[in-house]
């Protein structure tokens, strides 16, 4: 009796412990089915920087197609072959699927996992920014995109928007964005990584961001960029390089600079500087611009060359994306584990300004004196001096009133196309938009210089329907298309 009392007492135990862990059994630690609006947010921020910093060929092909960098071996993305590995469906998931959706889904949760009114207005308007930001990207770089109802779960196959009719949408949540922020209340804290929750700075960015977006539509309607510029200016934008948006890498995986990854965690040999952006750098009979050591390496020979785009080349015989880890020195830095990655800056911001005035825009100041702004802060954010800056200014091929280009737009976008160095993704728009410096396709590449980038195939072959009408609306499904914004 007191064997068969012992074995049910036994089985009575393990079956009430099975039952009590039968619910904790279905949680998965590493997979939270209830993941909270800041963890979200942290997220969507870093897959958008890696994104727009990536150098790996199957996502961000922006510097070959710049001619910034030069593929060694396999040169297919430098000859302008976007087709051979997904590269579009790499670019449309990552920035619909891992920041645009996970970017929705923090605005949804803040009203429940946050407290106090102000902070989750805030929250909530620093995310939709971040969503127009990473719109811009999508519209510029295809043309017609699923907007309204891109996130809406039950229509799996989504119209496509008119690209204009998307980027004046866009434009009018910015404006709501900024005039929701209230910079007396606090936000994310330490999980935003770029401000740390500073509303001052995000309103600032906003407004750079809207700088931006309005001189992005010059060409395509004057009237309206010039509104959306003085009304940007108005708000106050970046007025130095402490205001830039970076993404601080760490020094150890995972979260490093994907170019330290792609580069040197591989231990591959697959890029080097390209003669196109080497020719700007190291002019034959003149001063040479101080980011170059800071850009790029030396060769083996000890001097800095570049190959010709669309070409293979020996690794040895050319300069490297610098960085100490490829060079005995201390300037380079592009490699670092933990260089940042950049979303948005204050050169880039004073070119614009340059630009706005020589439109004949509202904004204070002069051409020149923005212009040379723009090229000293470049210069100092890669680690130069301001003397350097200056006596580079001083130089007859870059002082604005004799500088390379003739009209003030050339001035202007060649200079850019070099402080945009790094951000490959950026500099395309600019060489679209303002047709210099004229970068001419290799003579083996597949297409004429690519305008655009085509339709993911996934949409191809599963949306089908609503892909035939957005690339009849835009004249076609080629990189040769050029967008709505691209009138100069």
């Amino acid at each position: 009796m007191k064997k068969i009392l012992g074995v049910f007492l036994l089985t009575s135990i393990v079956f009430s412990a099975c039952k009590k862990d039968l619910t904790s059994l279905n949680n998965d630690p590493k997979n939270p089915s209830i993941v909270p609006s800041y963890a979200l947010f942290t997220n969507a921020q870093r897959r958008l920087t890696n994104t727009v910093t990536s150098s790996n060929v199957n996502l961000n092909i922006f510097r070959l197609i710049e001619q910034q960098w030069q593929e060694t071996t396999y040169t297919d993305e430098s000859n302008y072959d976007i087709t051979t590995r997904p590269i579009p469906d790499d670019i449309w998931n990552a920035l619909y699927r891992d920041v645009i959706y996970n970017f929705e889904r923090t605005k949804a949760l803040i009203p429940t996992d946050v407290t106090g009114a102000d902070i989750q207005k805030n929250e909530i308007a620093i995310t939709d920014v971040m969503q127009v930001y990473t719109y811009y990207y999508l519209v510029t770089t295809f043309g017609d995109i699923p907007y309204t109802e891109a996130l809406d779960i039950s229509k799996p196959f989504p119209k496509f928007d008119d690209a204009k009719t998307v980027y004046y949408s866009l434009l009018t949540r910015l404006d709501a964005d900024i005039a929701a922020l209230n910079t007396g209340a606090a936000s994310f804290g330490s999980a935003d990584v770029i401000y740390g929750g500073d509303v001052t700075k995000w309103k600032k960015f906003a407004a750079t961001l809207k700088l931006k977006m309005g001189i992005t539509i010059a060409d395509l309607d004057n009237a309206k960029a010039k509104t959306v510029v003085e009304s940007a200016v108005a708000t106050g934008v970046f007025t130095s390089n402490s205001d830039n948006a970076q993404f601080q890498y760490l020094t150890s995986p995972p979260n490093t600079n994907p170019v330290w990854v792609d580069l040197v965690q591989s231990a591959r040999q697959d890029f080097v500087a390209c003669s196109t952006i080497m020719g700007f750098l190291k002019p034959q009979t003149a001063f040479a611009d101080p980011r170059l050591p800071y850009y790029f390496t030396v060769n083996s020979a000890g001097t800095y060359t570049g190959a010709d785009p669309g070409s293979s080349a020996t690794f040895s015989l050319f300069s490297k994306p610098s960085g100490p880890l490829l060079v005995s020195s201390s300037i380079g830095k592009i490699t670092n584990p933990d260089f940042p990655g950049l979303l948005l800056d204050y050169s880039e911001t004073e070119f614009n300004l340059a630009e706005a005035i020589s439109r004949g825009y509202a904004v204070a100041g002069s051409v020149a004196g923005h212009y040379n702004s723009a090229v000293t802060a470049s210069i100092t954010y890669w680690g130069a001096s301001a003397t350097a800056a200056a006596a580079y200014l001083l130089q007859p091929t870059v002082a604005f009133a004799t500088a390379t280009g003739g009209t003030d737009l050339h001035k202007i976008g060649l200079q850019k196309y070099l402080a945009l160095y790094n951000r490959g993704w950026d500099a395309w728009t600019e060489t679209r938009r303002l047709d210099y410096p004229v970068l001419t396709a290799p003579s083996t590449a597949q297409t004429a210089f690519p305008v655009r980038l085509t339709y993911p195939v996934n949409e191809q072959n599963v949306n089908v329907t609503n892909y035939n009408k957005a690339a009849t609306a835009i004249g076609g499904d080629l990189v040769t298309t050029k967008l709505f914004f691209d009138k100069h």
